[in-house]
């Protein structure tokens, strides 16, 4: 998988840009604050339909324009393919000219694996930093778990609307069963969806931080659920009832889940320096890298949001000794040389991609 070229209009400080790329590795380097991450912002949209960046999609659009456009050519599994996002009052997607009915049939299509300097979040955040690392990488592979969460989140406000009527107007809680076991029903989808990306990311997260290590640290990750099960959910909506009446909204479920990271059997959020937080996020996403690789059957596409500066020489190097025949997407604020990779270099000024040469 690769994409061939992107035309940017009006989106963030871009007015009409087209970009060529290579198959191979890819280069932006510029100032801060002159359009670098937007390009990598317009590619994770046209795989994921939102930005990694912000939820309002105004927000993308150049300064007094009233409309926005992103359009991928790529080439997938031997065939081209073409993604257009508009972006004005509302979102249109389309591929290959025909427009989408609803956002999620566009999962799957462009497969990415993104790396910035916030990742590091993921693991010294909180749950829901972990949360949305696995909804990103769960939905691309399985559109139909996007499809299960947000039928968990829609009952789950129907639910505390409800909770809300039951502590202000007196209504029956005979009702909430209703809305307990649909909650139930996705939940127990959801935790199955997570619990085996949990257990595909541990079959392979082992063997790589080992390597980055060098056999110094044994890296583990356990799932937090309260969901195993059908009936144990149920029994626990219950048993929380009057709380959650009394709160007004669901306390407990599947939109707390999380997962803790171990190194040699420490939790990293207690015991873990800097260094290994680098470490065990970079282990984590070639973890991801290698699990979308063996779901579609080729290698998704990279994208460094200033990622390079994060690492040392030696995690560099076994990085991309990683990523061979990879398509990758760099930016970084100064000219970087990779030895032994073709590589195209563009020079980012104000909005403006300058070069493409080697």
């Amino acid at each position: 998988m690769w994409i061939k070229n992107i035309k940017i209009k009006n989106f963030r400080n871009y007015n009409n840009e087209k970009i060529n790329f290579d198959k191979n590795i890819n280069i932006f380097y510029g100032k801060n604050a002159q359009g670098k991450t937007n390009i990598i912002e317009a590619i994770f949209l046209c795989s994921m339909g939102k930005s990694f960046r912000t939820k309002k999609d105004k927000e993308m659009i150049l300064s007094n324009k009233e409309n926005a456009s992103v359009e991928i050519e790529f080439q997938k599994l031997d065939r081209d393919k073409k993604i257009k996002i508009e972006i004005n009052n509302k979102k249109n997607v389309y591929i290959n000219e025909i427009k989408l009915k609803k956002l999620s049939e566009l999962l799957g299509n462009i497969n990415v694996v993104i790396f910035t300097p916030d990742d590091i979040n993921i693991l010294k955040g909180g749950p829901q930093n972990r949360r949305r690392f696995l909804d990103i990488m769960i939905s691309q592979l399985k559109p139909n778990y996007m499809y299960n969460l947000n039928l968990y989140l829609k009952t789950m406000e129907q639910r505390n609307n409800y909770l809300r009527q039951i502590r202000e107007e007196g209504k029956s809680e005979n009702l909430l069963e209703i809305w307990d076991q649909k909650l139930s029903e996705y939940a127990i989808n959801i935790y199955n969806y997570r619990k085996e990306f949990i257990n595909k990311i541990n079959e392979k997260i082992k063997n790589i931080h080992k390597e980055i290590t060098e056999n110094k640290e044994n890296i583990e990750i356990k799932y937090i659920s309260e969901c195993i099960n059908n009936e144990e959910y149920l029994k626990i909506l219950k048993q929380i009832r009057k709380i959650d009446i009394k709160k007004g909204f669901t306390t407990k479920g599947i939109h707390r889940d999380d997962f803790m990271v171990y190194i040699n059997d420490k939790r990293i959020d207690i015991f873990g320096s800097q260094g290994q937080y680098r470490t065990s996020i970079l282990s984590l996403k070639l973890s991801e890298l290698n699990i979308i690789e063996e779901e579609i059957g080729e290698k998704p596409i990279l994208l460094l949001d200033d990622f390079m500066s994060e690492l040392d020489e030696n995690r560099r190097n076994h990085f991309l000794e990683k990523i061979n025949d990879t398509q990758v997407i760099i930016t970084c604020t100064d000219k970087i040389n990779i030895e032994n990779k073709k590589i195209l270099i563009y020079n980012v000024q104000e909005g403006k991609v300058i070069g493409g040469g080697s």
